[in-house]
C-alpha cells in the first residue's frame, strides 16, 4: 500500500514538474515574440490598417448625402408598399415594406406603426419576410466587405 503511494506521489510530482516546465516554456517564449520588433511592427501595423478601415466605414455611415438617400429610399419603399397594398397586390406591398424596414433607423417603431395600420393577415406576411430580408441583407454586406478587401 505504501508502494503505490509512493509511486502516486511521484507521479504527482512529476506532473507538477511537467506543467512548471510547460508554463516556464510558454512564459519564455511569449516574452522573447513580444520582444521581437519585427513583431511589434506587424502588430502596430495591423492596428493602424483595422483602425484605418473602422474610421472609412464610420465615414461612409455618417455621410449626410447618404442618410438623404436613404431617407428617400425609406419613403420611396413605404409610398410604394401602400400603393401595391390598395391595388390588392399583397405580395408586391409586403416585399416594398420589407425594404423600408431594412433601410429604416428604428425598425421596432415602424413595425408598431405597420401593426395599427395593416391587415392581420399583411402584417403576418410582413413578419415572416423580415427573416429572408436580415438574411439577404447580410449577403449583400459581406460581400460589399469582401469587395472592399479585395480593393486594400
Amino acid at each position: 500500500m505504501s508502494c503505490v503511494r509512493t509511486v502516486l506521489g511521484l507521479l504527482a510530482a512529476l506532473a507538477a514538474c511537467g506543467a512548471v516546465a510547460f508554463l516556464g516554456y510558454c512564459v519564455y517564449f511569449d516574452r522573447k515574440r513580444r520582444g521581437d520588433p519585427a513583431f511589434r511592427r506587424r502588430l502596430r501595423d495591423k492596428r493602424r490598417a483595422q483602425q484605418q478601415k473602422a474610421e472609412r466605414r464610420g465615414a461612409q455611415l455618417w455621410d449626410p448625402a447618404k442618410n438623404e438617400k436613404l431617407q428617400e429610399l425609406f419613403l420611396q419603399e413605404v409610398q410604394m408598399g401602400q400603393l401595391w397594398l390598395s391595388r390588392g397586390e399583397h405580395q408586391l406591398g409586403v416585399e416594398h415594406l420589407s425594404n423600408a424596414l431594412l433601410v429604416c433607423g428604428q425598425p421596432q417603431e415602424l413595425l408598431k406603426v405597420f401593426k395599427h395600420t395593416l391587415p392581420p393577415q399583411v402584417f403576418e406576411m410582413l413578419l415572416h419576410k423580415i427573416p429572408l430580408i436580415c438574411q439577404q441583407f447580410e449577403a449583400d454586406m459581406n460581400e460589399q466587405e469582401y469587395l472592399e478587401d479585395d480593393r486594400d
